[in-house]
């Protein structure tokens, strides 16, 4: 069907959309497909000049910016720079007291602080995985990763290993004794459970104890002489003792304990945006689809395990027997956000009538949201929200004008789908400076429907050192993380969305750990970001969620909130110091910053245009496997960007280091049958071109944005695959 394309109210739309439309979402919700898409025709043609309009004004205020650092190199003087944003519009008035009054929230985003997974929506797979990680296994999560050090005598070998059991239950214990501390002793001492009345009893070899406070006791499972299970809440999370003499652990276990269950990631982004790569309508659908069949619990995922194959579908709710013998029903499944694009991209999955790509985060918007429907209305509805709400993530927002735009644009979606008004949330990402520096002003444009705030760092590196590109070199990309506007930045987004209002409305979130296989250092700095004000923050896998969620049991989040909100503001001024070195840097610092990007460019978008991976485990020079996504392509390429502009390396110095690297890449890569060599016979592939371009040309990008490139280039890629394989059919 890829290629094919209809007729819609005048719209030109790939064959993919038509069908996810008219066969899949449309059927059953009482909309007339022609009024949709007439509907979605007047969308396109009210909306698109104003998110054109948008996009100019960026660009003006950017070039304005670049003069004035041509005018005036180096640091700026504080004064004068805030002088010249406010004069030019960049840094707008604060809209003084900003009061957030977002209804019909789930409790998982407004009343409970928890982990936070993404998940790239075209990976099916995956998108199952993380909806099922509500729960996980702690012990699980230990044993199989650094958590507990993989070294003497508790290291992992081929069979189990009881040393390294002992070291997980051990830890499971110390968070029962966090979770549920005693009148007397501690959990290490249970030699049994049971209920009795509405109180948990803790049989110990001192005899019976209970927990201090007796609330904590939620549901058990089976008898209460004997339970299956017992339910136990902290700080608004549920943790599940499993009692089971018949399993192995539960066998050697003086209490009969087989497993701790900890509630894990309470939502999850399903994510079409930075971690998925889709550049056409074939692309856009299988997203859209998705996310639909997420919205209707019927998306499944054939799993090849152990020489068999089996379907993994969606789990769920669990029910319990509450301690006054009443039924306590749980989810199984973590709530559900959507990420959209931003308002830069358009698509050729629809164009208008001028034969026009539309407006990508147009089509998302609309798209998402019909898919939503299964979720709001019929049989399958409250499956995901129980309040009746669509939870939108909308990135790369500039400034409260965007996030006005996208106010109006959700509530055009929402009068099209008959929808209640503000049905549509939004989240909002706070990762662009000129969105940071303004941000009181972005929450007030959406104070009746945000549902979220959270920092991004790597998109904000990106977007701090494009817009001061012409300021001077900036710092190496080890040592940015030192630099004062980043301190300035995490602590006022806490700050205004405290201030805010938007506790007990929405979440204040905070970024991903990008190293999925050193869980052990998770363990021992994310809680940092709990500390520092977030109810949710980014985890890379469904066993990190598991681990994360002990630091909400080790920090009463909402609690630090209230105290947070007592401190003064971050001042401006820190927020706007660009990142510039201190001198010049070091000839051996360059070489090893030059190659350090260089190879996880390469890395990163071999996957992306070759094979359409838009979310990967890259390994760096030292083998360390990273997360990268655009996000920290945006950072590699506009560093060294930077770095060209300023003459801290040449182009002849960037090709030595994509030639040499490509070379390590290709050898990372060597396990992958369906991988391209970077530079083959003919000379350099699609992928290679796209490295380079993405440094030689970063400085012209918008706003310093991967995605035009890619893109293009994923497009051609793509068109090449077509050709070879319609020419192997002819043969």
């Amino acid at each position: 069907m890829s290629g094919q394309r209809a007729t819609r109210a005048g719209l030109d739309v790939a064959a993919e959309i038509v069908a996810f439309v008219e066969e899949s979402a449309l059927p059953g919700t009482g909309l007339d497909p022609a009024r949709f898409w007439q509907d979605l025709a007047v969308l396109f043609h009210d909306l698109g000049p104003a998110n054109r309009a948008l996009l100019a004004t960026r660009e003006r205020l950017q070039a304005q910016i670049d003069r004035f650092h041509a005018d005036h190199p180096g640091a700026p003087e504080p004064a004068a720079y805030r002088a010249f944003l406010e004069q030019i519009g960049y840094l707008e008035p604060d809209p003084g007291e900003v009061a957030v009054t977002t209804e019909h929230v789930d409790p998982e985003i407004a009343t409970t602080a928890g982990p936070q997974l993404v998940v790239p929506a075209l990976n099916a797979r995956f998108a199952v995985n993380a909806a099922n990680a509500r729960w996980g296994s702690l012990y699980d999560a230990l044993y199989g990763t650094d958590a507990i050090p993989d070294e003497g005598p508790e290291a992992r070998t081929s069979g189990y290993n009881p040393r390294r059991g002992a070291a997980a239950v051990r830890r499971g214990r110390e968070l029962l004794d966090t979770v549920a501390p005693l009148a007397h002793g501690s959990h290490a001492d249970a030699v049994g459970y049971r209920v009795e009345g509405e109180s948990l009893v803790v049989v110990t070899g001192d005899g019976p104890t209970a927990p201090v406070d007796p609330g904590v006791l939620v549901g058990y499972r089976g008898n209460r002489r004997d339970p299956a299970s017992v339910l136990l809440r902290h700080h608004g999370l549920h943790v599940e003792i499993v009692l089971d003499r018949t399993r192995p652990v539960g066998r050697d276990d003086p209490a009969g304990v087989a497993d701790v269950l900890v509630e894990a990631a309470l939502t999850t982004i399903v994510d079409l945006e930075d971690s998925v790569a889709a550049v056409d309508g074939a692309d856009k659908a299988l997203g859209y689809r998705n996310w639909w069949e997420l919205m209707r619990g019927s998306l499944g995922a054939d799993v090849a395990k152990d020489g068999t194959t089996f379907r993994r579908t969606l789990r769920e709710d669990r029910l319990f027997t509450a301690p006054d013998g009443g039924t306590l029903r749980l989810p199984g499944r973590s709530l559900l956000l959507v990420r959209n694009v931003g308002h830069l991209m358009t698509t050729d999955a629809v164009r208008d009538g001028a034969g026009h790509e539309v407006p990508e985060g147009i089509l998302d918007a609309a798209m998402t949201a019909l898919g939503a429907l299964a979720d709001l209305q019929g049989p399958t509805a409250g499956g995901n929200s129980r309040t009746g709400s669509v939870y939108v993530v909308k990135p790369k927002m500039h400034g409260p004008a965007e996030v006005a735009f996208t106010v109006d644009l959700f509530g055009r979606v929402e009068t099209m789908l008959g929808l209640r008004p503000n049905t549509l949330k939004i989240g909002i990402m706070d990762e662009e400076r000129r969105t940071s520096v303004n941000l009181r002003a972005c929450l007030h444009a959406a104070r009746e429907r945000v549902a979220f705030v959270n920092t991004g760092f790597l998109d904000r590196t990106g977007d701090e050192i494009h817009t001061s590109l012409h300021a001077g070199p900036v710092v190496p990309k080890r040592t940015m993380r030192d630099e004062p506007w980043l301190a300035a930045y995490e602590r006022s987004n806490v700050d205004a969305g405290i201030t805010s209002g938007l506790l007990g409305h929405g979440q204040i979130g905070k970024g991903m750990w990008a190293m999925p296989d050193l869980m052990h250092a998770m363990l021992e700095q994310k809680g940092a970001q709990v500390r520092a004000g977030a109810t949710t923050a980014w985890v890379p896998s469904p066993t990190a969620a598991t681990l994360h969620a002990l630091h909400y049991h080790e920090v009463d989040a909402f609690a630090v909130g209230a105290e947070l909100g007592r401190r003064p503001g971050a001042p401006l001024d820190d927020l706007l110091v660009p990142p510039l070195a201190d001198g010049e840097i070091p000839a051996d610092v360059v070489r090893t910053e030059l190659d350090t990007n260089v190879q996880s460019i390469l890395g990163y978008v071999v996957r992306w245009v070759d094979q359409g991976v838009g979310c990967s485990k890259v390994p760096d020079l030292d083998g360390v496997a990273l997360m990268e996504d655009r996000a920290t392509l945006r950072i590699s390429s506009q560093l060294l960007a930077n770095w060209l502009t300023h003459g801290v390396v040449g182009v002849d110095d960037v090709d030595e280091s994509l030639y040499r690297l490509a070379g390590v890449v290709d050898e990372q890569n060597a396990h992958d049958p369906a991988y391209e060599p970077l530079v083959g016979p003919t000379g350099p592939g699609t992928a290679f071109r796209t490295a380079r371009a993405l440094v030689l040309e970063g400085a012209e990008q918008p706003n310093g944005y991967t995605e035009p490139l890619l893109h293009r280039m994923r497009r051609e890629k793509k068109a090449q695959q077509t050709m070879a394989t319609t020419g192997a059919d002819a043969r």
